[in-house]
């Protein structure tokens, strides 16, 4: 099966912005407000859909169905595609929030699948923040107390981030993306969210959005403590066959490649997605090639043949390879 490339889903958000546009080539419209571009979807009625090719028009969740074994080779059986893969344009910060583990998500919403994610920061301005974990010593109590004064951010672990720096947040760890942050996130297939505070925002009507502390404080691992990045930069002009091997999670595999001219990634019988975070390149096997950009997302069915990756830019690209596990 060879490569398939799906049409991205934007989505609108009152956080996003214009970056999804004009930093990963995504059409946008009129609009201010583009916070997503899922790339890999197969959450009921958000979809993939096959942009070209013998496959083209039908969704992931077709090809799940009608070739697991070449899609997902050792890891067919599934109902559904386990991963979502996204570029986030955090143009306003996003609200306080903690996703459930799997147990938590059947217990609580019904579904089978929590939502563990990393996050690769692609871009972020001066003095922006992340919150990610408690700091050292927050139990339950501590961090009620603080809900309670509205000293909620006086618990949370702050980083300032920087581009390349890699972060892993499993279920559990509250989390959020403050203002001027890109970044392409990998994560389990579900939208489970419960929010915890929301920075005082207020719609159109003045009202805010609803919050789940319930929820929130039934999921929180008050054991996980602060987050720090699992990889603090990456060049992807250091060598041609340089990868640093990322993330290992019951869920996905993550590692980032540099190409400065040309490498092959070999069959493997795992079903693989490639994102191309910097620079341009040709992504080819004998029977078919794509030109991919900055923003360019392809699937590699588990029964793809070798594939070969060709710079097409002075100082290479960069590509994040995710595996399914």
């Amino acid at each position: 099966m060879e490569p398939i490339e799906f049409t991205p889903i934007l989505k609108c958000r009152r956080w996003g912005g214009r970056k999804l546009g004009e930093r990963l080539g995504k059409s946008l419209g009129e609009r201010q407000d583009y916070a997503e571009s899922w790339e890999i979807c197969d959450m009921g009625e958000s979809q993939s859909v096959v942009q070209s090719g013998p496959h083209t028009g039908k969704t992931l969740h077709e090809i799940v169905q009608e070739f697991p074994a070449e899609l997902l080779g050792s890891h067919s059986g599934r109902e559904q595609f386990p991963l979502l893969l996204k570029y986030l344009d955090s143009h306003q910060a996003s609200s306080l929030q903690v996703h459930p583990n799997d147990d938590q998500a059947m217990r609580i919403a019904g579904e089978q699948n929590g939502k563990t994610e990393a996050w690769v920061i692609l871009d972020a301005a001066p003095e922006s923040w992340i919150y990610a974990g408690l700091k050292k010593g927050i139990g339950r109590n501590d961090f009620l107390k603080a809900l309670e004064t509205g000293e909620v951010t006086s618990c949370l672990h702050r980083i300032e981030p920087k581009q390349g720096e890699v972060y892993y947040i499993p279920a559990g760890t509250i989390h959020s993306l403050g203002d001027g942050i890109l970044v392409a996130e990998i994560q389990q297939s579900s939208d489970l969210t419960f929010r915890i505070h929301d920075w005082g925002w207020i719609d159109k009507n003045g009202q805010p959005r609803e919050l789940h502390l319930k929820e929130a404080l039934e999921c929180i691992d008050f054991e996980c403590g602060p987050v720090e990045p699992v990889s603090s930069g990456f060049s992807p002009t250091v060598d041609a066959k340089t990868s640093e091997f990322l993330i290992d999670s019951p869920y996905f595999q993550v590692e980032r490649l540099s190409c400065s001219n040309s490498r092959t990634i070999s069959e493997e019988n795992q079903c693989r997605i490639l994102m191309v975070l910097e620079g341009a390149c040709k992504i080819a096997t004998e029977a078919t090639s794509y030109r991919c950009q900055t923003g360019s997302t392809l699937l590699l069915p588990a029964s793809c043949p070798e594939v070969l990756i060709e710079s097409e830019t002075s100082d290479g690209c960069q590509i994040l390879l995710t595996r399914v596990v």
